[in-house]
């Protein structure tokens, strides 16, 4: 939660909006000067409200609530220069997002291992409202991962399979492979 910060300067005080003849008033100073105390981060935050908007400048307490706005779960956890890119990122995802390019770009986001994709690309229509679907191509997607070390195979299998389920479509059945590259580089 956002909390102010005792002794900040006003930008705008209000005694200096005020004619001339009540300037010297000590009670009109002091009362002033207590209502600037109050307003001084109402106004601080207006006047730098388009750098707290933005995500690679928001305070580092406003990235989960402007990642609430662009619908992405923007995880404590990670450092915040990634907190950072996702939310910068999301419109673009989004709008790429049920498409190979979208789910290729979301595994990589999510465990930064470039992902092997294959997918049947079966498609099927019918002129005829009600009617079986014709042919019998099935539709399916297989995602394979190849990761540096085994001892990453679980933790990056678990975030997968959680991707997974939220950015393919409900209808496509899917198989997860995590496997540890050859070579040892992860690629």
């Amino acid at each position: 939660m956002r909390e102010g910060l005792p002794g900040l300067p006003t930008p705008h005080p209000l005694l200096h909006q005020l004619p001339a003849v009540y300037m010297e008033q000590p009670f009109v100073e002091r009362f002033l000067s207590a209502l600037d105390e109050v307003l001084a981060p109402v106004l601080l935050t207006l006047d730098n409200l388009p750098a707290h908007l933005h995500p690679r400048t928001a305070p580092e307490d406003l990235l989960a609530w402007l990642a609430g706005w662009v619908a992405v779960e923007a995880d404590p956890e990670r450092p915040v220069h990634q907190r950072r890119a996702l939310v910068t990122g999301a419109v673009a995802r989004h709008r790429a997002r049920g498409t190979r390019h979208g789910l290729a770009a979301a595994i990589r986001m999510e465990t930064g291992v470039e992902p092997e994709i294959e997918e049947s690309g079966a498609t099927s229509w019918s002129a005829e409202p009600g009617s079986a679907l014709p042919g019998s191509a099935g539709v399916w997607l297989r995602v394979r991962l190849r990761v540096a070390d085994e001892g990453a195979v679980a933790p990056t299998r678990v975030r997968l399979e959680r991707l997974m389920a939220a950015e393919v479509p409900a209808h496509v059945p899917y198989t997860v492979d995590v496997v540890v590259a050859s070579d040892g580089t992860g690629a």
